[in-house]
């Protein structure tokens, strides 16, 4: 004789004998059709053109580096569209890290920080060196003041859309998700942040430019830590006051 299964009708009526009726109301009640979570790399791709366009926004008033001509087109902008394309790569193992269930490895985690990290590193150096600056005395305080402050004014409104889309999904790990996130608008960020920066120097850029990226990782832990405790509390109250009725 079979063993029956979960579906079989011995089992349906087993488990309606007993479950109070009250809580199987309670979850007929509570059931509503979603519509199924498109893949991660669906996501990310629709967050391209509001990224590109809040960039666009933001730096329409900016001048262009004055020594952009020295750089050159490869250096000045196939750096940064290289640089570009990580920062979109990093926002969508972001978006794969949010989705409950599919949480990343060790290594996928390792390669991804530790390319993010690298991608500016490598940049910074390899501009360093393509076209030395020097920084004017007395100004460096003021300069990185000021960069830290215009890659976090390009930053905020893709940050703001990019935490809506990793927090709604409510991921299992939070924090991470959250620092992913700002990890990869950070390098969007900076992306454009060095076309306009005629400082190549690379104490300037680790310190404002890299700064930035530091704010905006733990900005997006906090902010995802602290928006899957509202929602935990929310659903907590509802499920609460949904016992108390009669």
């Amino acid at each position: 004789m079979s063993e029956p299964t979960p579906s079989s009708p011995a089992v349906l009526v087993h488990l309606e004998t007993q479950v109070p009726p009250s809580l199987l109301r309670e979850i007929d009640r509570d059931l509503r059709p979603v519509r199924p979570l498109p893949p991660p790399w669906r996501r990310a791709v629709t967050f391209v053109p509001i990224a590109l366009a809040a960039l666009a926004v933001v730096t329409a008033s900016w001048r262009w580096r004055f020594n952009a001509p020295s750089l050159g087109p490869l250096w000045a902008w196939g750096v940064s569209i290289a640089q570009a394309a990580v920062g979109f790569a990093i926002f969508g193992v972001a978006l794969r890290e949010a989705v409950p269930g599919r949480n990343l490895s060790r290594r996928a985690l390792a390669v991804t920080l530790g390319g993010g990290a690298a991608m500016v590193i490598a940049v910074t150096l390899a501009t360093s060196q393509t076209l030395p600056t020097t920084m004017p005395p007395g100004v460096w305080l003021r300069y990185a003041w000021e960069c830290w402050g215009m890659s976090m004014l390009t930053a905020v409104p893709i940050f703001a859309v990019a935490a809506w889309l990793v927090a709604r999904v409510r991921p299992t790990r939070p924090a991470l998700a959250g620092a992913l996130c700002g990890l990869g608008v950070g390098v969007l960020a900076d992306s454009a942040l060095r076309l306009f920066c005629w400082v190549s120097t690379p104490a300037h850029v680790f310190l404002s430019h890299g700064g930035a990226i530091v704010t905006l990782v733990l900005a997006g832990t906090l902010v995802s830590v602290a928006v899957d405790r509202w929602v935990g509390r929310r659903r907590r109250s509802a499920r609460a006051e949904g016992s108390l009725r009669p």
